[in-house]
């Protein structure tokens, strides 16, 4: 007689396995292409006496595992066309992606040679540093044959683009997370949103502590029909440029702000569940290490806020654990998803208001902007600077 249990058990159970512990989720939300008009006027609320549109500072623009070696990657960010690429060798370099020749572009197609990219239209190579080395059919390489050539940084499983409207080297860098240099943390699931907003917006979140409760405090199921079911309960909030427990002798690192604050599940508003406290340090205009300390274990969240274009940007979140927590890890991580969302939809219906009304309780989120002004310079872009005719 056919055992049907141990029969579903032995397929199941492995499937099981693999979703939990090897299977990352992948969550992506873009614009809805029959709502661009929408989002189009959304957009133009945003412009009326705005901050810059791009800081100066290191973006995301690529997940590691998303080049291959000997790859190349068309990018579109900050108003630029990159064309990214990776050397045999492992190396990540980033050009423009226009050829000077007759302007194909080169991350469509082109070939990586050596440690030099081939445009695909006539054979022309560009070194790393930009110049053009080689011109298949010609023994003269024009001087100015060139493109411009961008820093980049690979870490933490992100490959970065160094942005500076002052064409300034860059003067500090995100360091590796340990356990992810080790691959001793798995990610468990990354998001990714296309939002239509400033980018000081998404950033400014960790110093609104008010927004959590009026905005995160409701559960995030069935609270429509059941509101007291449960609620999310946030406490010692704090957000400085500085943290107190570093040595007076660490060297400055003005680009640098932590926020800090503690989370509760309330059931029934009686049981108190999901214990986090969490720890966010603010690295640059655009990156965030986020570090849960849970019950089960540290779990680490890596937020990367890239300027598409003027008043659209991209936004990911990538959540690693330790793979025994593999399944908390998701939880958290579908949770974090819900979460956002609902900020996604504040930030993709408001205005950016560069002088808002703040109460004095509301002191910190004067103190971030203070601190953002760093990341903007004399020749930052503004939407009207970079304006172009819409066909």
């Amino acid at each position: 007689m056919i055992n049907w249990w141990k029969i579903l058990l032995t397929i199941i159970f492995p499937v099981f396995i693999y979703l939990v512990f090897f299977c990352r989720i992948h969550w992506v939300r873009h614009l809805d292409s029959k709502k661009k008009a929408y989002y189009a006027r959304v957009k133009l609320r945003n412009i009326q006496d705005s901050n810059p549109v791009y800081p100066n500072g290191w973006f995301a623009i690529l997940d590691s595992h998303e080049l291959k070696k000997e790859g190349v990657k068309h990018v579109t960010a900050l108003g630029e066309t990159f064309a990214v690429y990776r050397t045999k060798n492992g190396d990540v370099h980033i050009l423009d992606a226009y050829c000077p020749h007759l302007g194909a572009n080169m991350a469509e197609g082109g070939k990586v040679i050596g440690n030099c990219l081939q445009c695909p239209f006539h054979g022309w190579s560009f070194r790393p540093t930009g110049e053009c080395n080689n011109v298949p059919y010609s023994d003269r390489i024009p001087s100015n044959a060139r493109v411009r050539a961008w820093k980049s940084l690979e870490v933490n499983n992100l490959i970065f683009v160094w942005y500076h409207a002052e064409k300034e080297d860059p003067q500090w860098f995100p360091q590796p997370i340990t356990q992810l240099a080790n691959n001793s943390y798995w990610c468990q699931g990354r998001n990714e949103y296309i939002i239509n907003s400033h980018i000081q917006e998404v950033p400014e979140n960790g110093a609104d502590w008010a927004h959590l409760t009026a905005l995160h405090g409701p559960g995030m199921f069935l609270d429509s029909y059941l509101p007291g079911l449960s609620r999310h309960s946030w406490t010692d909030t704090d957000w400085k440029p500085r943290p107190d427990h570093l040595p007076q002798e660490t060297p400055a690192r003005p680009h640098e702000a932590f926020a800090a604050l503690s989370h509760t599940l309330i059931l029934f508003n009686k049981f108190s569940l999901m214990h986090l406290r969490i720890i966010a340090e603010q690295i640059g205009p655009g990156y965030v290490e986020l570090t849960m300390n849970t019950g089960f274990g540290k779990i680490f969240i890596i937020q990367t806020v890239t300027p598409v274009e003027p008043f659209q940007i991209r936004v990911t979140h990538s959540v690693y654990s330790t793979p025994w927590n593999a399944l908390f890890g998701k939880i958290i991580f579908l949770g974090e998803c819900f979460m956002f969302e609902r900020d996604v939809h504040v930030w993709n219906h408001k205005v950016f208001l560069k002088n808002p009304l703040l109460l004095p309780e509301e002191k910190k989120i004067k103190a971030f902007r203070k601190w953002y002004k760093q990341f903007y310079s004399a020749n930052s872009p503004t939407y009207h600077s970079i304006k172009s005719l819409e066909w």
